[in-house]
């Protein structure tokens, strides 16, 4: 019981930490103001851990590597975490690797689910209140992934159907990322 409390406090905690540095990673890539209650929200969450790591990880083609290698380290700490609750040794390379790379899975998967729900907020902003005063924050984020949906599938009758076939794609990458995640590699 004990352990599934830790787990959900410190799941919960590493998700919002991590969802925010890929935030700002897409933020930045999408060249979107900070200038907002989002991304004022998001820097001050964020800049502890990342202006110490852009010392020594620069960024690279407008990426912003040093975001991307904390959200990576936080999921490692919190799946080093749970494994050393569940009772498996890390002591051993593969166990090493394993973790790593489950937490590059959750990664990915945190940012896919990051740009699921920029697309549906966006488009439900343009539909509900396209005046909202985030209403530019969030057309800055999902232009970059609408617009060459929107370049092969025109709007039909007024109506945009490019944020479905977004999300329809986001789906079929977290299909493939599921196959790609060990079945039980954390178990002892």
């Amino acid at each position: 019981m004990l352990a599934q409390i830790i787990s959900l406090l410190l799941g919960t905690a590493a998700d919002i930490l991590a969802v925010a540095l890929l935030a700002r990673v897409w933020m930045q890539w999408a060249r979107a103001p900070f200038r907002n209650p989002v991304g004022q929200f998001i820097l001050t969450v964020t800049d502890w851990a990342v202006l110490p790591l852009r010392r020594f990880i620069p960024g690279l083609f407008g990426a912003d590597l040093a975001s991307m290698l904390a959200a990576w380290l936080v999921q490692i700490v919190f799946l080093g975490i749970m494994a050393g609750l569940t009772g498996l040794v890390l002591l051993t390379p593969g166990a090493i690797l394993g973790v790593a790379w489950m937490a590059a899975l959750a990664v990915l998967r945190m940012f896919i689910y990051l740009l699921m729900g920029v697309v549906i907020i966006a488009a439900l902003l343009s539909w509900i209140n396209p005046y909202s005063p985030v209403g530019p924050l969030f057309d800055a984020l999902s232009r970059p992934l609408l617009q060459p949906a929107r370049r092969l599938l025109p709007p039909l009758g007024g109506l945009d159907l490019s944020p479905l076939v977004v999300i329809l794609l986001l789906q079929v990458a977290l299909i493939v990322l599921a196959n790609l995640q060990p079945v039980s590699l954390l178990l002892p």
